[in-house]
């Protein structure tokens, strides 16, 4: 008897034992939420995924927290964690509003140990872009506002070198909280999607400017026969590799086309390529003709020459 009562507490010691492992001593659970959701979850300036969300094992203490969502104001707050749970939610700002009303806004905490408790004012960061579209070897100028910092750190992010982030600049804050800069990258850039982020001097609060690049690459055309007769129906192709979303296509020739004649603006297929069919009909002047190609941007061109004779 004495040896069962003996077995039984080794197994509750045991059990007890398995129990404490189990918890994760100064550790603590944030739950995060955001309206609108899918708002990018920053917990010390590192990626944690998206809201809604679920972290555990997170260290007690001082932590920074950040929601970033595209076309809304960014929030940031210093938390404290502590052991057990925590929830942060947020309700985002759209930057439309935010042209006659700026107010300074943080995550609210809704916390199972203790009151409802909000950060304290944070600096505010503003960054607006000169073109949404720019043209690979044009300049970009960035501009904005920002208040509680005297310098505005400017962190590039797109295709080739800037996959990683790069800082491009640091421009200096004004008396009226302006700043701006002009990037001039030359024509070292890649065709694609683009992100400037503009932080405060101490990284506590940021904004994002999102633009595209076109340009470089190639426009080509081509011809299915370099000779037809007239009245027959001629068919173009190309690809258009700049960035482009969209060609045109200029006729020159005889008579009226001497100085060229619009013929019509082609949407690129998923593959990039384009076709047409264009009919040199009876009242077309006998002779050779120059059919042009144009990306959208006018950064690329090509043209190919066709002969129409009288069969």
């Amino acid at each position: 008897m004495k040896r069962i009562f003996i077995i039984s507490v080794l197994i509750i010691c045991v059990a007890i034992s398995g129990c404490v492992l189990d918890q994760a001593p100064g550790k603590g659970t944030l739950q995060f939420s955001t309206s609108p959701e899918g708002a990018q979850i920053y917990l010390d300036n590192q990626y944690q995924g998206t809201t809604p969300s679920t972290l555990s094992g997170i260290s007690t203490g001082a932590h920074t927290l950040e929601f970033r969502y595209s076309g809304y104001e960014t929030w940031k707050a210093n938390i404290t964690v502590a052991s057990g749970s925590a929830t942060y939610s947020a309700a985002l700002t759209p930057l439309a509003s935010l042209v006659t009303a700026r107010p300074t806004q943080s995550p609210v905490e809704i916390s199972t140990q203790g009151p409802v408790v909000t950060s304290s004012s944070q600096p505010v960061v503003k960054i607006l872009e000169s073109q949404t579209t720019m043209i690979i070897g044009s300049s970009q100028t960035f501009y904005g506002t920002c208040t509680g910092s005297d310098t505005v750190i400017l962190i590039l992010y797109g295709p080739g070198a800037y996959k990683n982030g790069i800082v491009v600049a640091q421009p200096s804050v004004g008396v009226d909280n302006s700043w701006y800069y002009t990037w001039k990258p030359g024509y070292s850039l890649m065709s694609g999607t683009y992100t400037m982020i503009a932080y405060d001097k101490q990284k506590t609060a940021s904004d994002m400017a999102i633009f595209s690049v076109v340009g470089g690459g190639s426009v080509n055309i081509a011809a299915g026969n370099p000779i037809i007769s007239q009245g027959d129906t001629e068919t173009y192709s190309g690809l258009c590799t700049s960035g482009a979303k969209s060609v045109t296509l200029t006729l020159y020739g005889p008579g009226q086309y001497a100085n060229g004649v619009y013929i019509a603006t082609l949407t690129l297929n998923a593959d990039k390529s384009w076709t047409y069919k264009y009919k040199f009909d009876q009242s077309k002047p006998l002779g050779t003709y120059t059919m042009s190609v144009t990306d959208e941007q006018n950064t690329g061109s090509d043209s190919v020459i066709v002969t129409v004779t009288n069969g």
